[in-house]
């Protein structure tokens, strides 16, 4: 009783399963399978959307908060450089520094996101990979 395998019309027994119903039986089970996974990776891809999308929101959050300090920053250096040099030496001189500093993570960033790869649900190709090999291997005890 074990070896019987219920199918959405009828069980069938595998011990003395024809050629075609056990076809008919390894198709039932693969559309359900690749079904299933499919639903599997729109759940895990919908998991880690949501996931960024909180992360992205609280990072953009975070940035503006720093840019308010930033320039509070710059506006200090350029008083405290106006003490020994003219105001609008001062500025220009914060300025320039600002922009090389720009230039620097400017570059840095399109090498981060040059090296990033992209999202994969990883859980479900592994899940996947397993299935195959699954399957593979039953074929082949099946067949010897």
């Amino acid at each position: 009783m074990a070896d019987q395998q219920l199918t959405s019309h009828e069980t069938v027994d595998r011990a003395e399963a024809t050629t075609a119903e056990l076809v008919r039986l390894a198709g039932d089970q693969l559309t359900r399978l690749v079904r299933d996974e499919l639903q599997f990776a729109r759940m895990e891809m919908s998991v880690k959307a949501r996931r960024f999308g909180v992360g992205a929101g609280l990072f953009g959050t975070a940035g503006v908060v720093a840019m308010y300090g930033i320039g509070v920053l710059i506006a200090t250096a350029v008083l405290l450089l106006a003490l020994v040099l003219p105001a609008w030496l001062a500025a220009l001189i914060v300025a320039v520094v600002l922009f090389a500093v720009a230039g620097v993570l400017g570059l840095l960033g399109r090498g981060q996101i040059r090296r990033g790869s992209p999202a994969t649900p990883e859980q479900t190709l592994n899940s996947v990979k397993a299935d195959v090999q699954t399957v593979t291997e039953a074929v082949r005890k099946r067949g010897h």
